[in-house]
């Protein structure tokens, strides 16, 4: 959902409500008696010391939202992961879009948005938003990933691809997968890592990755490259997930993962750079 045109925010400093806790803590608001800002408000309750967020990065962060003076509708902080969305490219709600892009990471940030900044005339039911609830978010920014971001450059060559296959590119930069016509299909997820980082080995939680992906007929079917880093959830023993196979690999680290034929089509090569983990904002605080 987009709004027509950038909308700049006003610093919200009159009848502000409480925000509990500090930065990575989940927090609880008290709303003042007042009516709500009709004007898209921010108050930067704490600033952090990282990156400036910039237009078109991927964005991480923890976030709780509440209806003004009625119920939380969501909230990263209990599912013990941040979430991760292209910000200023109409992935999230314009409020978002205009408020974060240009704060620091580490911050916490306060934001009033107006139904117009939100979910517009037609509300949200799924969430029990109408279309005149005004929202407020905290939001605690944990990461911002610049759209050409990869892997290392210097990450130790590990491996090659099997006959059949070819990966090209340098490392760190987008690269090129083609499949030569007659190659045999995986019947499972084969895994290779072809340039080994040195970060640590992937945990389980948010994984910030650049992909490009082609099928057995070398045709492109989708690459991250061209807009911004996937932020993904990876899961110990989800085979639903099939990039659920870097778990361990080191971050900065290149990986072709061949994929058999599913659901989902294919069977595809995909080669994957490993860019990040992303921890919690609490986490981060604890350093």
């Amino acid at each position: 959902m987009t709004a027509p045109g950038a909308v700049t925010p006003v610093d919200w400093t009159k009848d502000v409500p409480e925000v509990s806790g500090s930065y990575g803590e989940k927090p609880t608001l008290t709303f003042p008696s007042d009516s709500p800002p009709t004007d898209l408000s921010r108050a930067v309750l704490h600033e952090g010391d990282g990156a400036t967020v910039q237009k078109g990065e991927l964005l991480a962060a923890d976030y709780l939202g509440q209806i003004w003076g009625g119920k939380v509708f969501d909230n990263s902080y209990d599912r013990g992961q941040p979430a991760a969305f292209g910000i200023g490219v109409g992935q999230v709600v314009p409020g978002w879009d205009n408020t974060l892009v240009g704060m620091k990471v580490g911050s916490r940030v306060l934001i009033s948005l107006p139904p117009d900044q939100g979910y517009g005339a037609e509300g949200n039911a799924n969430a029990g938003i109408t279309g005149t609830d005004t929202l407020v978010f905290v939001v605690d920014i944990v990461g911002a990933f610049p759209p050409d971001k990869g892997g290392q450059a210097d990450a130790t060559p590990a491996g090659s691809a099997p006959e059949g296959i070819t990966v090209t590119g340098q490392l760190g930069a987008e690269p090129q997968v083609k499949v030569a016509a007659g190659t045999p299909e995986p019947k499972k997820v084969v895994t290779t890592v072809l340039a080994r980082g040195s970060g640590e080995k992937l945990p389980a939680g948010l994984a910030v990755l650049q992909y490009v992906a082609v099928d057995w007929k070398d045709t492109p079917v989708e690459s991250t490259w061209d807009s911004v880093p996937a932020g993904l959830a990876l899961t110990p023993g989800d085979a639903s997930n099939p990039f659920g196979s870097l778990l361990g690999v080191p971050v900065g680290s290149r990986v072709l993962l061949q994929l058999p034929l599913g659901s989902g089509g294919g069977p595809y090569a995909v080669v994957a750079d490993v860019v990040a983990h992303v921890p919690t904002a609490a986490q981060a605080a604890r350093g």
